[in-house]
């Protein structure tokens, strides 16, 4: 045998298997949005269920074999076949770092047990809705925006989202933009969903954090809205801590109160958010 056959019939090298994930999903789909931001679609679970607003345990395998595991809000709506997420970009941060570059194919680790007090049940029943948020803090309305309940439950649904530059509110926009287009919530959704975003380092027609925009009332007045009151407003919340705090003062200033999935009140806040360092 010629040393060129014998090359041809050698068999082909291994590739390293990569390691197994424990509660492994596939990714379907990944949007980097701007440098910092990023969203992805990853495979659900056949037994998983869920109520739009919770979050789950994602991750990768650490440097050290082990998970590597943060709370990120399911994206998608309950009846959404798969599961999005929303994130921003850590350079250093243990996972994000790595998350950043996952692509279609690509496994994820998901641990199938969704929890949160984002969700309708933790709530009194009321007239308008309001979701506050800034940042990825979006990801979990982005679920309820998306849920018919949402729609039946409320005569209006008002979305805060706030945001450094405009290029950070082009996932939440175009979400938002097409919704009224959607087959199967476009009808419910109609003229109830008022969409206010802001900005706080870059000109914007609507500028300003959340907190000041409700305190001042500005938001009231550009929405055409009454005064935020215990009677008929409720409102969920979703940020950093120290935006958590604020808006949780503001809030009980209007005479709401804060509630849970035991224990349902005038609004609630999602303690589990993933921010800076992840």
């Amino acid at each position: 045998m010629t040393t060129e056959a014998a090359t041809m019939n050698a068999p082909a090298p291994e590739r390293p298997a990569k390691p197994h994930l424990p509660d492994a999903q596939t990714v379907t789909a990944v949007k980097h949005w701007t440098d910092r931001l990023f969203s992805f679609r990853v495979t659900r679970p056949a037994s998983l269920r869920f109520r739009s607003g919770e979050f789950v345990m994602i991750g990768l395998l650490g440097d050290n074999g082990k998970p590597l595991l943060r709370a990120y809000s399911i994206a998608s709506p309950a009846w959404d076949e798969e599961l999005e997420f929303y994130s921003i970009k850590v350079p250093d941060g243990p996972l994000t770092s790595k998350l950043q570059h996952i692509c279609p194919g690509d496994e994820i680790i998901l641990r199938p047990k969704p929890v949160g007090t984002l969700v309708h049940d933790a709530l009194l029943p009321g007239k308008r809705i309001w979701f506050l948020a800034t940042g990825t803090g979006i990801a979990p309305f982005a679920s309820l925006m998306r849920e018919p309940e949402t729609y039946e439950k409320y005569d209006q649904v008002i979305m805060m989202h706030t945001c450094r530059e405009v290029a950070e509110l082009e996932y939440g926009r175009q979400l938002v933009e097409s919704l009224k287009d959607d087959p199967l919530i476009g009808e419910m959704v109609g003229d109830k969903l008022l969409y206010y975003p802001t900005t706080t380092r870059e000109e914007f027609h609507h500028r300003g954090r959340v907190t000041d925009n409700l305190a001042s009332g500005k938001v009231f007045a550009d929405l055409g809205l009454p005064k935020m009151n215990p009677a008929e407003d409720r409102a969920m919340v979703c940020g950093s801590l120290a935006f958590n705090v604020d808006v949780k003062a503001i809030l009980e200033g209007f005479g709401l109160r804060e509630g849970a999935n035991s224990d349902p009140k005038e609004f609630v806040v999602e303690k589990a958010f993933v921010g800076d360092g992840i």
